[in-house]
């Protein structure tokens, strides 16, 4: 059985992506307490549902430190476990919380100084909860990303080969600010930029005459090569540490020509030795 367990912020896009996985198949349980985990995966193993999603996060009752023991265990017997952390800045989450006009979900739980804290106060006890599970899975941020572009995420990430480590490849603009996701950040905007070039504005770093033009700047290729090298030389030390995710990110000024080219190079170069995920979180809009 595959078990994706979707955990995270409160309205960090949980919702979103419970959704997409039931409308693929998948058996679906909403805000389930660690503690049951086990049990309910065995019923459902047992009772013909080889899909199964689960959303655990800071409501749930039971203590939130048990998941990564569990997590543990389901994986001894066979099941091929998969954890999406779901994250946003604090300004991120205030601006959808303000907009929603719901409130947050543990601001009924919890006093300062005898009175309902604030919104930020909220998050950021939340974030304090999560603490012990936010290095248990593939961290996304979903600050800036419409809810088309995280289903979009979300069935790449449930429809790609088991593996030890995920190594995720992502672009992004500078201007938008840099994903909180990121485990490895790289900047690109020393390269030329093809924006200048009239003939190549409108395109992206995925069409045939921008990486032409990339591919034959020497500096863009030495570039492409030391990033490489670089992972290269420090993946193994980072699948020691147990580690199953690894978020590359590359950078450029507006994300749609030489960040994404330098990804889809390195994917390229990485595809056959790991599982590759590729997001380009400003074309991918």
């Amino acid at each position: 059985m595959r078990l994706v367990l979707v955990t995270g912020m409160s309205g960090s896009g949980k919702s979103v992506a419970i959704r997409l996985l039931e409308d693929i198949g998948y058996y679906c349980i909403d805000n389930l307490p660690p503690q049951f985990l086990t049990d309910v995966c065995a019923y459902l193993s047992a009772n013909g549902h080889p899909e199964v999603a689960v959303s655990v996060d800071a409501r749930s009752e039971g203590p939130i430190a048990l998941l990564p023991g569990v997590l543990s265990v389901l994986r001894s017997f066979g099941y091929d476990v998969r954890v999406l952390f779901l994250t946003a800045s604090t300004n991120a989450l205030v601006q959808r919380f303000s907009e929603t006009r719901r409130r947050h979900p543990l601001s009924r739980d919890l006093t300062v100084q005898g009175r309902e804290p604030t919104l930020e106060e909220s998050i950021a006890q939340e974030r304090e909860r999560l603490a012990p599970i936010d290095e248990l899975g593939h961290v996304v941020d979903t600050g800036d990303l419409p809810p088309s572009t995280l289903q979009q995420w979300v069935r790449t990430f449930v429809d790609g080969p088991r593996s030890d480590l995920t190594l995720a490849f992502e672009s992004f603009a500078f201007k938008n600010g840099i994903p909180v996701a990121a485990d490895l950040v790289f900047d690109v905007r020393n390269l030329p930029n093809p924006h200048y070039d009239a003939r190549l504005r409108p395109l992206t770093g995925l069409d045939a005459p921008v990486a032409e033009m990339l591919s034959g700047l020497p500096e863009a290729r030495a570039m492409i090569d030391d990033i490489a090298g670089f992972i290269a030389r420090w993946l193994p030390s980072y699948v020691q540490d147990a580690r199953n995710y690894l978020t590359v990110a590359i950078g450029c000024t507006g994300g749609q020509h030489r960040s994404p080219y330098v990804v889809e190079q390195l994917a390229r170069r990485f595809g056959g030795k790991e599982r590759v995920l590729v997001r380009h979180r400003v074309l991918d809009r």
